[in-house]
């Protein structure tokens, strides 16, 4: 199993830019033009529908290498009706709903119909979709030692 690792996000004064470390690579996180942003690298609920759907995929061609199935590709396509800056300005006062995902799955390969359903079925067991589907907690962590003012 992989060694636990922390992930770094830094946001300076750009407006809404932030950038994530993980791993040692970076990805720019930011909003769209129109709301206030200026469109360098996906938005935060981008990144999310990206592990749940990269997840799915990895999943899946897990699976079929060990079976030896004739998988070629999997495609994900995830959607959702959510708008970050919207969500930001109603996050202390909007209600706790639950969101919805949307997902179709493209399956490329001379697979089976049951190799098919099978790969189709397993899509719903990808790690990270089913931690959120249980509930995720984010704690807040003590401050570290060398951030304290004194």
């Amino acid at each position: 199993m992989a060694e636990n690792k922390d992930v770094v996000i830094h946001a300076g004064r750009e407006h809404y830019r932030a950038e994530v470390l993980a791993g040692g690579k970076r990805v720019v996180v930011d909003e769209p033009l129109e709301v206030g942003g200026k469109d360098a690298g996906p938005t935060p609920y981008d990144l999310l529908l990206g592990s749940i759907g990269a997840c799915t995929a990895m999943t899946l061609r897990m699976y079929a290498d060990r079976k030896g199935w004739p998988l070629e590709s999997v495609v994900v396509r995830l959607r959702q009706a959510r708008k970050y800056d919207a969500d930001c300005a109603e996050c202390v006062s909007a209600p706790v709903g639950v969101h919805q995902v949307e997902r179709e799955l493209e399956l490329e390969g001379d697979l089976t119909d049951e190799q098919r359903a099978r790969l189709t079925e397993l899509a719903d067991r990808c790690p990270i979709k089913q931690t959120l589907e249980r509930g995720l907690h984010v704690i807040a962590a003590p401050e570290p030692a060398d951030a304290a003012v004194s």
